[in-house]
């Protein structure tokens, strides 16, 4: 890996053209490739070689791009997906089977707390959901003999808790098994879990990394830490013979460093086949390059857009761990000092209702499900998001029926302000 600073990374990282090549990444826009003889095809198939044989499994403007990603996440491998939801489920599924047990934070997107609570659970993997900020001793007792994982968000989605990684990290290792991190809303401009002790991480591309509305994806990186084969029991998909690849043990083949991506994408790519579109990765290329730019300026203008609504008069509260006070102020200084993402959640005085007002008002930011792009825009999580909790999910999950999330783009500070306060006025 190049020891570059990841300003440099997010320009340089993934691809190094040779002489008279094309200087950005080339679009490999093809499902097949051709080979001499079918020896050699017959290697690729038995993971026995290095190449390409079929895009669903593994295309080279994919791999580039998944290459950029790692090196910005300071790990061993990495793999793109067709979208966010199939990297977390990936990431998850596996070292998981049937008769599994994972515990993840209740604070997290609510996509991913459907995957796990419900159709995961249809497939025989059962989660327990605890509060990012329980104590020690709730933590240790949630682990069970089939215990298999620890799943949370860096910045929690939308209720903006910031997961104390490192006590995480230990508690999981300590029964041995991995630490999965969602780091979608810091990325690994402001965070890299993998430093506080982090094993997997996920993305969901389509948000900051793409930057631009424009691409659905996903990627998941491995640290090259974890230590599969002293925990051979519990991991058997990764420590004993996969059958369908003639008998390969992917732990003692591919090493620490190697073998959880290479079991991704000899496995769950090739059977379920969540790949991302050449042209899709290339764009997200682009939006890669400015990421370290963007990220400044959208943790800048969420600093002032949070400053403003916590003097408010008709605004009840604030929650952004940039601003000196909030509950995760400190944990955010320790992993995020360099700020933390654009994304702010508050409550409108006067509930549902003087919220939904507020949002209606609003013309430069925009009211659309997305979030973590360059536009401005706000969403109502309990009647959109969240929809599908219930009361006491929605407790748990951080998500009131006054919550407004506002994602603070890039646009000039003063016309977002001005923005929100002419829909305030209308409250």
């Amino acid at each position: 890996m190049k020891q570059w600073r990841r300003e440099t990374n997010c320009i340089q990282g993934g691809y190094v053209p040779g002489n008279g090549e094309p200087r950005m990444i080339p679009i490999i826009q093809s499902t097949t490739f051709k080979y001499d003889t079918g020896e050699q095809m017959g290697a690729l198939f038995d993971l026995e070689a290095e190449g390409y044989f079929y895009t669903r499994l593994q295309n080279p403007t994919n791999d580039m791009v998944a290459a950029k990603i790692c090196e910005l996440e300071g790990g061993s491998a990495a793999m793109l997906t067709a979208s966010g939801m199939s990297a977390v489920f990936f990431s998850v599924f596996n070292i998981c089977s049937a008769g599994d047990h994972v515990i993840s934070s209740a604070a997290i997107y609510g996509g991913s707390f459907n995957l796990f609570s419900v159709t995961m659970k249809k497939m025989g993997i059962e989660f327990t959901f605890l509060d990012p900020d329980c104590t020690d001793e709730e933590l240790e007792a949630a682990f069970r003999p089939n215990t298999k994982a620890v799943y949370g968000e860096t910045i929690a989605n939308p209720a903006l808790k910031v997961l104390d990684i490192e006590r995480w990290a230990n508690a999981a290792h300590a029964h041995g098994v991995p630490l999965i991190i969602d780091n979608t809303f810091a990325t690994p401009i402001n965070c890299r879990p993998f430093e506080w002790g982090a094993d997997i991480v996920v993305h969901s591309t389509t948000k900051y990394m793409d930057g631009h509305d424009a691409t659905v994806g996903g990627c998941i990186v491995d640290s090259g830490n974890f230590d599969w084969m002293a925990h051979a029991d519990k991991f058997p998909g990764l420590t004993t013979p996969d059958d369908s690849y003639h008998g390969i043990t992917y732990a003692e083949r591919f090493g620490k460093g190697g073998a959880y991506i290479t079991k991704a994408t000899a496995q769950m790519m090739r059977d379920l086949g969540a790949t991302p579109s050449p042209m899709n990765s290339y764009i997200l290329n682009i939006g890669l390059e400015s990421l370290h730019v963007r990220m400044e300026r959208h943790c800048a203008n969420a600093q002032k857009v949070a400053e403003y609504l916590q003097a408010h008069d008709k605004i009840a509260w604030v929650k952004f761990a940039g601003l000196p006070g909030d509950q995760y102020y400190e944990r955010a200084q320790k992993y995020m000092p360099n700020g933390t993402c654009g994304v702010i959640s508050f409550g409108v005085k006067g509930g549902r209702a003087a919220a939904e007002k507020f949002m209606a008002g609003l013309k430069v930011a925009m009211i659309a499900t997305h979030v973590a792009d360059a536009h401005t825009c706000v969403l109502h999580p309990a009647s959109t998001t969240h929809r599908q909790m219930n009361d006491e999910d929605l407790i748990a999950a951080g998500v009131g029926p006054d919550m407004v999330r506002m994602s603070v783009g890039i646009e000039h500070i003063d016309d977002i302000l001005a923005d929100i306060a002419s829909a305030l006025e209308a409250v």
